[in-house]
């Protein structure tokens, strides 16, 4: 045998921990939180794999703990193994940052609220620091996590697919979900491909945050619960008894949040009790496949609660589960009530073989009669289940030399009544033991007294000739002898109508609910109690108005029950007459082929108007000298069409239509080309300029022409020339005067590089461009023209007379003589039409109208 390498066994244990890109974010998430971060960003570059990088503002790192601050085992949140009884932060192991340092490239960016300034670490493969240099950023910390799972080919070859790529980001988002209801005051920021996908600002409270997350529709159908034992809090929103199953429930788990102590964990038997008690509720089996909407706190001791079980510590041992189970239990029965006894064969609490195998043989296990016990108790609480069965603890056993004295004694009644038995019921009888077969054929477990098989529910008949069982109640078929009166349950128009409700009943709906609010933790007799209690309280007049809804409740029921006795069957065995055929009717109504409208042929009525073009004529001029001062070169507004958000103006003897949005878009987009400077995010690797992507050596020249500012601490010199500096690139010559490079770039504009800088120099080069509009790149200005557009789409639909007479003043004073289009190319004006001068022209003018 030889020991393997460190950097081999650094890397086997790292890709245990680190196995996804959700085990990445989840790991700088927690540590973000650890520092008490109230603003942590999340932005991924090709699912994660090209780049992660999670930013908080949290306390930052210490200089002096930088240096191991990613080697394995280093940590500052525990001190020894008894620490993790007192456990109050996500993360203790301190090999999170330096597995993620194993499987790819890590670069760590902090500053503390002592720093001046921040200083960017660059770790190895072993998490050790190989350089560090200054750094912009805030208070907090930023680690870049870059070419995740590069000495892993196999795994990187499983993300290669875009369905892989998109399910691992979804988890990703339900991550961040989850934190984000656990922690109101927090606020998260989810991008892709800097597109910002989900995001959640600081809430309040903890609905608050489930508003913020799930959304207020699935809010509302959820119910605040609460409830305090010792050592133990419950807390949570769980769906309201009775809500519409599509809305607060979901095919799969993704909105079924379990807290423990503040942390997202998977807790199967939580995960199982919450889905039955759930399900119970909806008669239908669709209820049993689905998951409830909820979000349900367990605040356990940290001493009670063993989190480190897996890497990604989502599985938890819980120390007293019985309890906490016995207590979700509880407060499931007291909103929900307790479930049908009758169970699914899957969703008992028996063993299964290989349990039952090793109970044989290693004794008897306690488990089952503690579930059996915990049902017992559960199901005798409730008040709105009277005669369920219980199977008593003491006479329930797996075992063949565990029989109970009670098993035997209904083995002798049994053979001494002379009652017939199977062989199995027999041998099950004699030894305890309970077999497949008689369990599923109903008779495993008889009466002591009469020794047949125990039935959890009896169906009691009248029947009009002779007592429940008789040979004559038997003998009747009551398929075909469907009886003529109405039951409980009447048919009324083909649909079922329950019996009118009480007063005291409607009293229960409308007071229930409000009980459950104030007394969360309640049971139902409690509850029943308690709106007893309010019913006997009730004042004479409050009792008086729901008496009436009572009555007219009855009163309708009576008249729907009478109008169905006088049209149903009214003799024993009598048919119900089948409606009359509507066949022929409806195929009439289809065939028909609808009348076409017909249109008049008739013109419009008109009527001709007394007008004087020479008046016309003397009103424009005035109105002409008037506005000559007020609107340059003659424009005047007249009015504005409603439907178009347009404005006519004259001009002159000349009628003109004007968009007012195409100004708005021309002169924000002049303004922007004059004034906008594009703001530049520094590069990790500044990008270096020669003659060859430059283009030539005049390019380099004409560069090293443009204005300086002063040389900076370390000798450097940066280019503050605005046609480079209102473009986002920002210029560097090194302390030595070697050498040229581009520190930062503008990352508003995609695809901002070398290219554009050359368009820059060539403009200032062949052009001879001094101003800052004659130096736009193609791309700078297409993006200027997109904000242009932007901004302009953000005013209001109409304008008023002032703003418009401003927008026209403006675009004689900015424009002026030049093109007047948009940005688009589309003309700021149109013509209408001229006024006539003379009768002649003003006849040949209305004439067209009038046809």
């Amino acid at each position: 045998m030889k020991q393997l390498p460190a950097d081999t066994v650094r890397l086997l244990s790292s890709s245990q921990v680190v196995t996804s890109v959700l085990s990445v974010v989840k790991e700088l998430l927690e540590n973000s939180l650890d520092a008490g971060a109230s603003s942590v960003d999340v932005k991924l570059e090709n699912f994660g794999l090209d780049r992660t990088e999670v930013r908080d503002d949290g306390c930052g790192i210490n200089a002096a703990d930088a240096p191991v601050m990613a080697v394995r085992h280093f940590t500052s949140k525990i001190c020894s193994h008894d620490d993790l009884a007192r456990l109050e932060t996500y993360g203790f192991r301190g090999e999170a940052l330096g597995s993620i340092c194993a499987v790819a490239e890590v670069a760590v960016t902090t500053k503390t609220e002592q720093d001046d300034v921040g200083t960017q670490y660059t770790l190895d493969c072993s998490g050790n620091v190989v350089s560090q240099r200054p750094s912009h950023l805030g208070r907090g910390t930023s680690v870049s996590v870059t070419k995740l799972f590069r000495k892993l080919p196999v795994r990187r070859q499983f993300y290669s697919s875009t369905k892989k790529c998109k399910e691992e980001l979804k988890k990703v988002q339900e991550l961040l979900t989850a934190y984000a209801i656990i922690r109101p005051p927090l606020r998260l920021m989810l991008a892709h491909n800097k597109v910002v996908l989900w995001q959640k600002a600081r809430a309040t409270d903890f609905r608050s945050a489930l508003v913020a997350t799930l959304g207020p529709a699935a809010v509302a159908n959820l119910l605040p619960c609460r409830r305090e034992q010792p050592e133990m809090v419950l807390d949570g929103f769980l769906p309201r008894p009775g809500a519409d199953l599509s809305s607060s429930s979901s095919s799969t788990s993704d909105k079924t949040f379990i807290f423990i102590n503040d942390r997202p964990v998977q807790h199967k038997e939580l995960m199982k009790l919450l889905r039955q008690h759930y399900s119970a509720q909806y008669p239908d089996d669709a209820a049993r496949h689905r998951y409830p909407v909820l979000a349900l706190h367990v605040t356990v001791p940290p001493s009670s609660l063993d989190v480190n079980l897996t890497p990604d510590k989502t599985q938890v041992l819980l120390g007293n589960k019985e309890a906490v189970l016995t207590a979700v239990e509880a407060l499931l029965l007291s909103l929900y009530g307790a479930r049908p006894a009758e169970e699914q064969p899957g969703e008992t609490g028996a063993p299964p073989p290989q349990e039952e195998s090793r109970n044989h043989e290693g004794g008897h296990d306690d488990r089952p009669a503690a579930d059996l016990q915990r049902q017992a108790s559960s199901c005798s609480s409730s008040s709105s289940v009277a005669d369920d069965w219980i199977v008593n603890q003491s006479s329930f056993f797996l075992c063949d030399d565990q029989t109970p004295p009670s098993c035997s004694k209904a083995t002798e009644s049994g053979s001494a009544s002379g009652s017939p038995e199977e062989p199995e019921n027999r041998d099950a009888a004699e030894t305890g033991t309970i077999s497949a077969e008689a369990w599923s054929r109903g008779a495993a477990l008889t009466d002591p007294t009469t020794g047949e098989p125990l039935r959890p529910v009896a169906l009691h008949r009248p029947s009009e000739g002779g007592p429940p069982g008789s040979e004559e109640a038997r003998s009747r078929n009551a398929v075909t002898e469907k009886r003529a009166a109405l039951t409980a349950y009447h048919m009324i128009s083909s649909r079922a109508l329950k019996a009118p409700p009480s007063a005291a009943a409607l009293f229960d709906r409308e007071v229930r609910a409000e009980v459950l609010r104030e007394q969360p933790a309640a049971g139902l007799q409690e509850i029943s109690a308690a709106v007893q209690k309010r019913w006997r309280n009730l004042r004479e007049e409050d009792r008086k108005r729901f008496e009436e809804k009572a009555k007219k409740k009855q009163d309708l029921h009576d008249q729907r029950t009478k109008l169905a006795s006088d049209e149903g069957p009214g003799a024993k065995g009598q048919k119900r007459k089948a409606p009359q055929s509507n066949q022929q009717l409806l195929d009439e109504l289809f065939s028909a082929q609808p009348q076409k409208k017909k249109t008049s042929a008739a013109c419009k009525p008109w009527q001709p108007l007394p007008c004087s073009v020479a008046a016309l004529r003397r009103r424009l001029q005035r109105l002409s000298s008037q506005s000559a001062a007020a609107a340059p070169r003659g424009l005047r507004l007249l009015s504005r069409l409603g439907s178009q958000s347009s404005w006519v103006l004259l001009r002159g003897q000349r009628l003109m239509l004007l968009n007012p949005f195409r100004v708005e878009e021309a002169l924000l987009f002049k303004r922007l080309q004059e004034n906008h400077v594009l703001p530049a995010v520094v590069l990790q690797n500044p990008v270096p300029l020669t003659q060859g992507n430059l283009g030539g050596p005049e390019y380099l020249e004409t560069l090293c022409g443009m204005e300086r500012s002063a040389a900076g601490p370390d000798g450097a010199v940066f280019f503050s020339d605005p046609r480079l500096v209102a473009n986002g690139f920002k210029v560097q010559l090194t302390a030595a005067g070697e050498h040229l490079e581009v520190t930062a770039v503008a990352d508003c504009v995609p695809f901002l590089g070398v290219d554009d800088l050359r368009e820059v120099l060539a403009a200032v080069l062949h052009r001879k461009a001094s101003a800052v509009p004659e130096c736009r790149p193609l791309k700078v200005t297409n993006f200027l023209k997109a904000e242009a557009v932007r901004l302009a789409r953000q005013r209001p639909g109409s304008l008023c007379r002032e703003d418009v007479e401003e927008l026209v003043q403006r675009m004689e004073r900015q424009l002026g003589g030049t093109d007047r289009t948009c940005i688009h190319g589309r003309q700021f004006v149109q013509n209408l039409a001229d006024v006539p001068s003379t009768e002649q022209e003003a006849k040949a003018l209305i004439t067209p109208l009038q046809l």
